[in-house]
């Protein structure tokens, strides 16, 4: 929006040269009347000339003689005709800057009523004498003396009118800051004020974030925003409301106005809080209470975990598993003798082994279950070094004690053997015999937990922001992204606003592990969060943060400093020589090239099962085909993800996922192969059919039969058919052939014609005698062999 210059002229109550000659000081490109100019700064030459015109007013009636009308028509001779913009715009304006400031520091208020109110004597009478009484009142300017009393007759009544509206001299001690230009006319009054700065300890204190936007600062300093916009353009600065200022700008408006900016950048904050909330212990013994011990089952797949938790619980888990095994993992809260026990069962395959590690990093007791029919296998060993390393208290329980062919005392041997003597056997470790199917001895197993939790004298702070571990992860259909957690420290709530890694949540519900809603979750409890934003990573810790939006930004934060790290580690070392690349760097990409590669998207339920997955196939070793994994993601299986596996010539392998509609046929349609199952192992042998489906087939020769060539026999037009007697295996018509004369083949094609007698056969074998033609071959010889073979595709493998 916009106003032309004679339409604010008109409402000023100025002449248009007069407001034309003003906008051109102040450096606006104005060419004529009809020119326009933005509202806002309309609105300040209102407010600035507005009240000058209103004085004029009531001097025009204490003219009561005929004599005195014509008064307004003499500005004609003079430029200008009302006397408050005799003088220069800019030092009209500076003036009334002045006053103000003045009048904010309240340091002078008597001078404030001078200011305002002209001189009241005004002429009673036409006469010339009266209107020189009031003018010398303001000619004395710097001390404001008394008037003096001579006045001279013969001065003009137009020009009384402007020492009239020069007031700013009066008051004596403007507290404008130094920044502050001082107006020309004024030259008395800056000596005297150049002492009377407003101490910094008084100064109000502003506090912003950047980016600092015109409107919302010219709020915080206590000016209306055309007013900053017009000390902006006396800057140099041309800014609208809703733009930006920098920050050494703002610090300068600030002082000008007699306050202290203090400028919050993004991220001191939260490090500030952080350094505030470090400095309260959390963890001081006065705040600590008891919790119930968490407590991981480990041990070889197939020796009885899950079960054993079953009994535990009461209740039946393998039944829900793929394969009677456990791949994913879990985590559970029961109560025994009046205490509560967290238990976290983890899978046994060998390929979930980082899931196994990742129970025993947040557990205190670890339960090592081992079959007393079978004792110690691999995964049991990597499954006691995953506790030891985590430094959990050992429980081990002999589990199958009633199975055939159990021998718990080979279990003990082989225990002291790996370090962990039974108590039984003059060691420390506690040993518990049971049967999981039977329920044998569970309640001892259970007693034996609790009393090692209280020997460990397990305690944390519940009253201070939750914080904990992610157990497992995952996308629900109806819930979005959810994730086990097992609360470490504080008591998490409803509404927490939570941070992990580059995922943020703010706690939708709170859900036990029989789909429970719970109000709140203490030390040690495992709860399922919903309300994430992304899936976040299992493993990871996440914290409490002041509320959501806090969490918001410390994740976007997160997420783009790995943006950058992972950005800088793609960028071409600087170490390289600069002549290029080397004749080894050739070569390795010339064979990379020849290498055939399996490209795949791994799909999985959970975040761990995929981690897990995709690190299964990244072992798979073959010294002829590379497996590169592009993506691995959570949820079922999209169309987005067969768009993206035909754009990079990748198959797609989901463990325990579904399709979604419609993206069977466009992954028929684009040719994408999906490779699906709910049993890990499965799983991987199909993905390895898959790759060695891009090695080429390895031929193989087998010979079949030979005939020796006994005599020639012509059949018109120049051809000629061998008469042979076969002297192995059979000649079949349908192979290939190939003559052979000392050693040397002179011939390879397939067999046109084969005859026995007068009749075409399909075979003839060892001993008979046989017509023999071989297509394109015309030259036979006594002596000669003819062998019979067949090429046979081999299926290659992998190593």
């Amino acid at each position: 929006m916009s106003i032309r210059i004679h339409q604010l002229a008109r409402e000023i109550g100025m002449e248009n040269k007069a407001l034309m000659e003003i906008l051109q000081s102040r450096g606006f490109v104005v060419k004529s009347v009809s020119s326009t100019i933005d509202n806002i700064s309309a609105e300040s030459l209102k407010e600035e000339f507005a009240p000058k015109a209103e004085p004029e007013k009531p001097e025009e009636p204490q003219a009561d003689a005929a004599p005195e009308e014509p008064e307004p028509e003499k500005p004609k001779g003079p430029v200008l005709p009302e006397g408050a913009i005799v003088k220069s715009a800019e030092t009209l304006r500076k003036e009334k800057e002045a006053a103000k400031a003045a009048k904010a520091a309240a340091s002078s208020p008597p001078a404030s009523p001078a200011r305002k109110t002209p001189p009241p004597p005004a002429p009673p009478q036409p006469a010339p004498a009266g209107p020189p009484k009031a003018p010398p009142v303001p000619q004395s300017a710097p001390p404001a003396a008394a008037p003096p009393k001579a006045s001279p007759p013969s001065t003009p009544p137009p020009a009384a009118a402007p020492p009239r509206a020069a007031p700013p001299p009066r008051p004596p001690a403007p507290p404008a800051p130094p920044a502050r230009p001082v107006p020309a006319e004024a030259e008395g009054a800056p000596p005297t004020e150049g002492g009377d700065a407003q101490p910094e300890a008084e100064r109000r204190v502003v506090h912003v974030k950047p980016p600092i936007i015109v409107r919302d600062f010219a709020g915080e300093i206590g000016l209306k925003p055309f007013k900053l916009i017009s000390e902006l353009m006396e800057m140099g600065i041309f800014a609208s409301m809703n733009q930006t200022i920098e920050e050494s700008t703002a610090h300068s408006l600030a002082e000008r106005h007699g306050c202290l900016l203090e400028v919050h950048h993004r991220g001191e904050d939260s490090q500030s809080a952080k350094k505030k909330e470090e400095k309260v212990d959390v963890d001081d013994p006065k705040f600590l209470k008891p919790r119930p011990p968490v407590v991981c089952i480990l041990g070889h797949v197939d020796h009885g975990k899950t079960t054993l938790l079953d009994t535990i619980r009461k209740s039946n888990v393998t039944a829900g598993e793929a394969g009677g095994i456990t791949q994913h993992i879990g985590a559970y809260q029961i109560q025994h003798s009046g205490q509560k026990i967290t238990f976290i069962d983890t899978p046994g395959h060998a390929a979930f082994s980082m899931m196994r590690a990742r129970g025993a990093n947040v557990t205190d007791i670890a339960v090592l279950v081992i079959a007393a029919d079978d004792a110690f296998k691999p995964q049991t060993d990597e499954a006691l070094k995953f506790a030891q390393q985590a430094n959990n208290a050992i429980v081990v329980a002999i589990n199958k004690m009633d199975a055939k062919g159990a021998n718990i005392d080979r279990v003990k041997q082989q225990m002291q053997e790996k370090g962990i003597a039974p108590e039984d056997w003059g060691g420390e470790t506690v040993t518990v015999a049971v049967s999981a199917l039977n329920g044998t001895n569970i309640d001892d197993l259970l007693d034996m937990i609790l009393l090692q939790a209280e020997v460990m004298e397990l305690q944390a702070n519940p009253d201070c922001p939750a914080t904990g571990i992610i157990i497992e992860s995952q996308i629900e259909q109806g819930r979005g992204p959810t994730a086990s957690v097992i609360v470490d420290k504080g008591t998490l709530k409803k509404g927490d606003a939570l941070l992990c890694g580059e995922s943020y949540c703010r706690v939708k519900s709170l859900l036990d592990e029989n789909g429970q809603i719970l109000k709140s979750a203490p030390p040690s409890t495992p709860v399922k969060v919903l309300g994430w934003s992304s899936v976040p990573s299992a493993g990871d810790r996440f914290t409490s943060e002041k509320n959501e939006k806090a969490a918001r930004r410390v994740a976007e934060d997160v997420a783009y400093q790995r943006k950058k790290e992972a950005n800088a580690k793609e960028e071409p070392e600087g170490g390289k020589p600069a002549g290029g690349p080397t004749i080894d760097d050739l070569f390795a990409a010339i064979e990379s090239k020849q290498k055939k590669c399996l490209r795949v998207i791994v799909k999985s339920d959970v975040h761990g099962s995929a981690e897990a997955l995709a690190n299964a196939l990244s072992e798979i070793e073959s010294d002829k085909v590379d497996m590169d994994i592009i993506n691995v993601g959570v949820g079922n299986i999209t169309k987005n993800d067969v768009t993206m596996a035909s754009a990079g010539g990748c198959c797609i392998v989901g463990f325990n996922v579904r399709l979604d509609n419609g993206v069977q046929s466009i992954a028929k349609h684009h040719d994408v192969r999906i490779i699906q199952h709910e049993i890990i192992y499965e799983l991987l042998d199909q993905v390895e059919e898959e790759m060695a489906g891009l090695l080429d087939a390895e031929l193989s020769e087998k010979k079949l039969g030979a005939a020796e060539i006994r005599q020639v026999f012509p059949t018109g037009k120049g051809r000629y058919v061998a008469g042979c007697m076969v002297t192995e295996g059979t000649i079949n018509r349908s192979r290939i052939a190939r003559l052979v004369r000392g050693g040397e083949v002179l011939h390879e094609s397939s067999i046109d014609t084969l005859r026995r007698f007068k009749d075409d056969v399909k075979e003839v074998r060892a001993g008979y005698e046989c017509g023999i033609n071989v297509e394109g071959c015309n030259d036979y010889q006594e002596g000669d062999i003819i062998e019979c073979f067949a090429v046979e595709e081999i299926r290659p493998s992998l190593r």
